[in-house]
């Protein structure tokens, strides 16, 4: 899978948590995966890495002892190297970071400075639970190929887009503005990469397209792009508003916290844990995991049936929000792993929105498939999509065309 053109088109994805690493490396001039991995439990004894090349050779797993992210980039890099692939190949292009929370000064991929640096840290307090560990990773890569240019790629980047009215939380302007409190939004690659198929598979421009954006994983979240540009999205200051998600509440009155703090002697940190990994499907009824939901439901619980029956019904909402926000919809799109896979989520979704032009075909919405496809009935006003999200690939093509740029 290696191009003939003796330009590099190699580019290596990053996105760095704070214990583990995801990496992909992509050969750009066909968009054709050449390895795929994963490093988690970074600084235990229990450290694992897998690595699949897909150039051949079988997939390799290794356990033990990695102390650091470091350690984990040069684990990764003789994994590499073994296929051929290694990180000082002359046909790595970059390497392209994701990077949670960019704030408004980032609306596009950016090639990191120390000023890039520095603002990208500035941001922590909002995002404290995923810059720190970018960073980690950004000065890890660069350590390991200083020569190599290295572009984050931010999550809140296509929603920098939505108007005023939109971004902006009603509470005190001065507060607000010293304080950076507005909404943001994040699975933004996504959103972005999602419309843009979509538009695609209607056989359309994004420019002329409307699309209701659902990326349903174990955090949610739901867009509003208008001609391939977001004008609103449900998550905010942080991934915490909402949708209903796997372990985050979502939407929720702002007075259960100091209820919480008053009545129940929460802290600030318990309250911040309840909502964040002690919420959703798993507060609801002790599974954050769909496929396990719908089971139970099968077997008559009542407490898993209430569970899925708050999902949908908030979904519903924001989908109706959205409708409105836009005036007209082409598509509502499904994606990530229950937007993906959960049929039962689809169809429920949709139900009962038929004076709006949604509807599922039942035969179509059972189909099981890694392709873009429409499972609305050819009668439908509104087509509803299923269209795999592919961040790695969203990342890997706006890292390949701002290098190839000069930028």
């Amino acid at each position: 899978m290696t191009s003939t053109d003796p330009t590099p088109s190699r580019v290596l994805v990053l996105n760095s948590g704070s214990s583990s690493v995801k990496y992909q490396l992509l050969d750009m001039a066909d968009s054709a995966r050449l390895a795929v991995g994963l490093v988690e439990r970074i600084g235990e004894e229990t450290s694992r890495l897998v690595h699949t090349p897909l150039t051949g050779g079988d997939k390799r797993e290794l356990t033990g002892p990695i102390a650091d992210h470091a350690a984990a980039l040069k684990a990764v890099s003789e994994e590499l190297a073994k296929d051929g692939l290694g990180l000082d190949s002359p046909e790595l292009a970059a390497i392209g970071h994701r990077v949670v929370h960019g704030g408004l000064k980032f609306s596009a991929p950016t090639v990191i400075t120390e000023e890039v640096m520095a603002e990208i840290e500035r941001l922590v307090p909002v995002a404290p639970l995923h810059n720190p560990a970018n960073i980690t990773g950004i000065r890890t890569a660069q350590s390991l190929r200083p020569d190599l240019p290295q572009v984050a790629v931010f999550d809140t980047a296509f929603h920098t887009t939505m108007p005023e009215h939109a971004a902006r939380y009603a509470i005190d302007v001065e507060t607000a503005d010293a304080h950076r409190i507005r909404r943001y939004g994040f699975h933004g690659t996504s959103h972005a990469y999602v419309s843009r198929e979509t538009a695609k598979l209607l056989g359309k421009d994004p420019s002329e397209v409307n699309v209701i954006v659902l990326h349903l994983g174990n955090g949610a979240s739901a867009s509003a792009v208008r001609g391939g540009v977001c004008v609103d999205t449900s998550m905010g200051l942080t991934p915490l508003e909402g949708l209903v998600m796997g372990t985050r509440s979502g939407d929720l009155d702002p007075a259960v916290i100091f209820h919480l703090e008053r009545v129940a002697g929460m802290s600030t940190d318990e309250i911040d844990t309840l909502l964040n990994k002690k919420s959703g499907l798993v507060g609801l009824c002790g599974d954050n995991d769909m496929r396990e939901i719908r089971r139970r439901i099968d077997e008559g619980d009542q407490r898993a049936a209430l569970a899925f029956d708050i999902y949908i019904h908030r979904l519903k909402k924001y989908i109706g929000a959205y409708y409105a926000v836009l005036g007209k919809v082409d598509a509502v799109a499904f994606t990530a792993g229950v937007g993906e896979n959960a049929a039962p989520v689809r169809e429920a979704a949709v139900l009962g929105l038929e004076e709006l032009g949604l509807a599922v075909d039942g035969e179509l919405n059972a189909v099981r498939s890694d392709a873009p496809r429409l499972i609305s009935p050819e009668y439908a006003r509104v087509a509803v999509a299923v269209v795999p999200t592919d961040e790695e690939l969203e990342i890997a093509t706006q890292t390949y065309a701002l290098v190839r740029s000069g930028a």
